[in-house]
């Protein structure tokens, strides 16, 4: 008897409960992990069409953020343009922006009606070298690229030549534009079209340069050849077919 007493005391001893308070505690530190995780997560992406701060109109998201694109996004971006010298402006700018920000281009727009001639295709054609040079070495008001300076006046003059031959610039340029004019595959990411690649053949052919698929897609969107405002902006209705510019 005995010996089985003394044989049951050490069975008896076996059992702690100490290991099960820290099993507790580990389980304890598992759980809380990842709640910190879900508490630290990202807060969701803003809508593609958003308003501007203070006046809660709804535009095209990359028109909100500096009131320069505000103002060009609600007066001008979209609206069918008709006028020569406005087509002209343009494509010049449009031509300029190659490699940069849209923005940069419209801070310096001032800069670049006084630079070439208020965008008279005639007087910008009839350009010298050196006055080509003085603007490059000069003038800070516009991007000092020599080609691109170049360019404007070998495009002014294609320019001329295309008035002659089809009336007018509107006249030949329009007929690039979509049968639909209002854009709905706002799902996908798009800086060219079949159509800008035809107008980009045909404008280089004649002699033109910077005036790349992608330049005239961004100038079709402009004139308004296609309307690419957001489903959501207040100008996707309003932008008129044919305005008086």
């Amino acid at each position: 008897m005995r010996q089985l007493r003394s044989q049951s005391r050490p069975n008896a001893e076996i059992q702690p409960v100490p290991p099960i308070k820290q099993q507790t505690k580990k389980r304890k530190v598992i759980i809380d992990a990842p709640k910190t995780k879900k508490q630290k997560g990202p807060p969701p992406s803003p809508p593609k069409a958003t308003p501007a701060p203070g006046d809660g109109i709804v535009r095209c998201k990359w028109s909100t953020n500096d009131p320069i694109y505000i103002e060009y996004h609600d007066s001008e971006w979209g609206d069918a343009v008709h006028s020569d010298q406005k087509l002209f402006e343009m494509l010049l700018l449009e031509g300029a922006q190659a490699g940069l920000n849209w923005l940069t281009i419209l801070k310096r727009r001032e800069g670049y009606r006084a630079a070439f001639a208020g965008f008279d295709a005639k007087a910008v054609a009839a350009f010298s070298e050196e006055q080509v040079q003085a603007l490059v070495s000069g003038d800070t008001g516009i991007i000092r690229n020599r080609a691109k300076v170049a360019s404007a006046v070998t495009n002014a003059k294609v320019f001329l030549c295309i008035q002659e031959e089809f009336g007018s610039f509107d006249a030949y340029i329009w007929k690039f534009a979509p049968a639909v004019r209002d854009r709905e595959d706002f799902g996908t990411c798009r800086a060219t079209s079949p159509e800008s690649h035809e107008m980009s053949k045909d404008l280089k052919k004649r002699g033109m340069g910077f005036v790349g698929p992608t330049i005239c897609y961004a100038f079709m969107q402009a004139v308004g050849m296609v309307n690419d405002h957001e489903e959501a902006c207040f100008k996707r209705s309003d932008a008129p077919s044919s305005p008086k510019v």
